[in-house]
């Protein structure tokens, strides 16, 4: 479902960013974009994280060093770059640059900050904003996961009201009541002529 969409929009959108709170169910689009939608190349970042089981390294994430993380921003290689929970997450700019040359459109799956970097890196980048069918269905979600502490989940619930609050900014609101929905959303966009010239 569309909440809203701004003027911004184009014909033959190239680069789709999705972000939104956590839990909302970002990652479930991505993997389900991944496995079904051909035309959309779901980009994958660079972490000095350590891969966890069954993490393979290309297809999940890159995998470096913090040294080499910090030798590619000195060199601009990247598009957004956050640090995180003591790792570095960053997308490299030449993977995307690439798809697009070969006529794919790019998902990006990052979080509201790289969303930002982004949109002052990449013109033509359109900025979707994945929202909660409710802010009380985001927090079931987000307790349900049964992984936090008390004191975490209460901090997880208080950063997604603040990242609830930017979505005023991006070019399109989608409710993610529906993964199908949403996915068919995206790959609407990606689908659609794109303008020359």
């Amino acid at each position: 479902m569309i909440y809203w969409r701004s003027s911004n929009y184009a014909k033959g959108v190239e680069l789709i960013v999705l972000s939104g709170p956590g839990g909302v169910g970002k990652s479930t689009v991505s993997e389900y974009l991944r496995k079904n939608a051909e035309g959309i190349w779901v980009s994958v970042s660079m972490t000095t994280r350590a891969p966890r089981d069954g993490e393979i390294d290309g297809i999940d994430y890159y995998f470096c060093s913090e040294s080499e993380f910090k030798a590619k921003i000195d060199e601009g290689a990247f598009l957004e770059w956050a640090h995180f929970a003591g790792n570095y997450y960053g997308t490299p700019r030449s993977a995307v640059a690439a798809e697009i040359s070969a006529g794919r459109a790019v998902l990006l799956e990052i979080e509201i900050s790289g969303a930002r970097q982004v949109r002052a890196a990449w013109d033509s980048a359109y900025l979707v904003f994945l929202a909660p069918p409710s802010f009380s269905e985001l927090e079931r979600r987000l307790l349900g996961r049964g992984t936090d502490t008390p004191e975490r989940a209460a901090q997880r619930l208080e950063i997604a009201h603040e990242e609830m609050a930017q979505s005023h900014w991006f070019d399109e609101v989608l409710i993610n009541s529906s993964v199908e929905e949403v996915a068919a959303r995206l790959i609407a966009l990606a689908s659609q002529p794109r303008q020359i010239g």
